[in-house]
């Protein structure tokens, strides 16, 4: 089927008289380089840019420009891929910013090219309000380096994008999801969990997370607890909380060995080394797993938490800060 011209494509002009097979090359040579100028890499026919524009204003030759929305506006634009902001909390412990950067670079690994930058809540820098300032008009996806919903995804993170005048987009957090739990039965194997040795008669897991007042952070711990007992073949596990809710680790394990679970793992639902991930594997009486840390599935998932939020319209991305009376 042939395809039609496009609607601002000038004619070529009428070919001239040929006087030699070298001319006839060089016409053809010409006319194919104007043709290829319209097309994208993925074969995608791309418009004509305006004489007005230079190549990099109009994103230049092979580049793989998006169409996107302009901060909420109707019109698509073409532009550069967002820019991957990585937002983790913080910690002063040394070890998290050397993990998470560890994270990054993975994630670079897989997508060769990205602009992948970080910004921290608290406590480490670059902080978010820095690096969202260096963006310098470009487009972003903020992924949260949280594993679950809370004050930090819903106000923080929000806040700091409308402060800073940006165009962004907020990818939700990494958790739950099946990726993670590959990574907590990972890191159980990594510590001594035996599935075959194990089994399921006397052995529980306590999934030790951060914990938050948000009722939306629990119930996403639960559901990750839930799909990491199914990873196990029907051990239980219960979600416990290092702050701010219940139950703290202690009372989940009194509360395995209530049901006759005296073999407990401890699993740790933390991205990153830090003050909470280590209180909470002091507590554990047999297998404590470290961190998710760097583990691959950690990247790819970054990644994909970047590509769904890069294709969601602006205006079902957009951060919003939560309003509280």
């Amino acid at each position: 089927m042939t395809e039609p011209a496009h609607p601002r494509e000038s004619p070529l002009p009428t070919p001239l008289p040929l006087d030699s097979s070298a001319q006839l090359l060089t016409r053809i040579t010409a006319q194919l380089g104007a043709q290829l100028g319209h097309v994208q890499l993925n074969g995608v026919r791309r418009p004509m840019t305006s004489p007005s524009l230079s190549p990099a204003a109009a994103g230049g030759p092979f580049t793989a420009p998006a169409a996107t929305a302009q901060c909420g506006s109707a019109a698509p634009v073409l532009a550069a891929a967002p820019v991957l902001v990585a937002v983790a909390h913080g910690s002063r412990d040394p070890r998290a910013l050397r993990t998470v950067n560890r994270l990054l670079d993975r994630v670079r690994e897989l997508r060769p090219g990205a602009d992948v930058r970080l910004g921290h809540i608290e406590l480490d820098t670059p902080l978010l309000p820095d690096t969202l300032a260096g963006l310098r008009g470009r487009e972003a996806v903020l992924v949260p380096l949280l594993l679950g919903r809370g004050f930090h995804v819903g106000h923080d993170i929000p806040a700091a994008v409308a402060a800073a005048g940006v165009c962004a987009r907020l990818a939700p957090p990494l958790g739950p999801h099946p990726l993670l739990v590959e990574a907590l039965h990972d890191r159980l194997v990594e510590a001594g969990w035996r599935d075959a040795e194990t089994g399921v008669r006397g052995a529980g897991v306590v999934l030790a997370a951060a914990g938050s007042r948000d009722p939306a952070s629990a119930a996403d711990a639960r559901r990750t607890a839930a799909l990491l007992t199914e990873r196990l073949g029907g051990v239980p596990v219960v979600p416990a909380y290092a702050s701010a809710t219940s139950p703290t680790v202690p009372e989940a394990l009194r509360a395995l060995a209530a049901r006759g679970r005296h073999r407990v793992a401890l699993a740790s639902y933390f991205t990153a080394p830090g003050r909470f991930a280590t209180a909470s594997r002091s507590a554990a009486p047999w297998v404590a797993a470290a961190p998710l840390g760097d583990h691959p599935a950690l990247a790819r998932l970054v990644l994909h938490r970047y590509d769904a939020a890069r294709d969601t319209p602006y205006a079902a991305a957009a951060p919003r800060p939560l309003v509280t009376a």
